[in-house]
């Protein structure tokens, strides 16, 4: 005797009932919610606790000096934010203005000419055969393990020797040496840029360095800002080189300049508030930064580059 099986019934919107919904399971287990709900809480708590100093600053930033201690940190009092602003650009001949640019040569000179020396070094690395050459890529990854601080009295006393010691090049030169910048660089190549496109750049007759500049290079953009940013937040958060090398108030970054404020905000008062919104404006220019290269993260470029 033949069975008949009758055809799966097709709902209208073209999706075929799975077997679970037609048990009349439900989608969802409760242990699954349970654990979805619980990883959202923790994230949702984590974000808070991260958001918190920032949301601290924006408040105190719109408060004077009385109501800065006269009211709980997070509940707002008197809107002085433009004439703290206002205060913070006139105090002591607009020095602000002054560290503020300071920091922005240190940071986008600097990290330009370090991701592009990066950038060249780990292209190098991923491409070239050369004697040596894992060794040497060896010690770059030697010097991402150490710490900055540790070498910025070397680089003092290396600085004290050639006279550099209190001039921006104190601060820029060092600045160039990315070993996690190389490292990166050298991943990013062997993922973005194929040997055969290479290869038939040199066919075409490209000298090496035509050949890094023209083809390679944009196929590296995504890498390039990657590094540049994290590069451009190291150097404009880079407090203690600056502290080693600078005497002079007119060459301080914006931090430094800061935190020399912060000292003296017992004998003056009155600087109390300028601190907190100087360090309020010196947090835009990287959020402006990620907000403005974020895409370039996630581009891909080379797609369709190698048929």
């Amino acid at each position: 005797m033949s069975i008949t099986r009758t055809a799966e019934p097709v709902r209208t919107d073209g999706v075929v009932p799975t077997a679970s919904r037609r048990s009349g399971q439900q989608p969802y287990a409760p242990r699954q919610l349970t654990s979805k709900f619980t990883v959202h809480a923790v994230l949702l708590v984590f974000a808070l606790y991260t958001l918190m100093p920032l949301t601290w600053l924006v408040i105190a930033s719109t408060k004077n000096y009385r109501d800065l201690f006269a009211t709980n940190p997070f509940a707002l009092g008197d809107f002085n934010l433009w004439h703290n602003l206002g205060e913070l650009l006139a105090y002591n001949d607009g020095i602000y203005l002054r560290w503020l640019a300071n920091s922005v040569l240190y940071t986008v000179v600097g990290s330009l000419l370090s991701t592009l020396v990066s950038v060249a070094c780990g292209y190098a690395f991923d491409k070239y055969e050369f004697k040596g050459k894992e060794s040497l890529f060896g010690l770059v990854l030697i010097g991402v393990l150490v710490p900055a601080t540790v070498v910025q009295l070397p680089l003092y006393l290396l600085a004290s020797e050639a006279g550099l010691v209190n001039t921006y090049w104190a601060v820029l030169i060092p600045s160039l040496v990315n070993p996690f910048g190389v490292y990166l660089a050298r991943v990013f190549s062997e993922g973005y840029v194929p040997g055969e496109v290479l290869e038939a750049a040199r066919v075409d007759g490209a000298g090496e360095l035509r050949t890094f500049a023209s083809v390679s290079l944009p196929m590296l953009a995504p890498g390039f800002m990657t590094i540049f940013l994290f590069s451009f937040t190291a150097s404009w958060n880079n407090f203690y080189g600056a502290l080693m090398m600078l005497n002079d108030e007119e060459l301080y970054p914006v931090n430094l300049g800061l935190y020399a404020w912060q000292k003296n905000v017992y004998q003056q008062p009155e600087l109390y508030p300028l601190v907190i919104v100087g360090a309020l404006v010196a947090v835009l220019p990287l959020i402006v930064a990620f907000l403005c290269l974020q895409r370039f993260w996630r581009s891909g470029l080379t797609a369709g580059a190698v048929k």
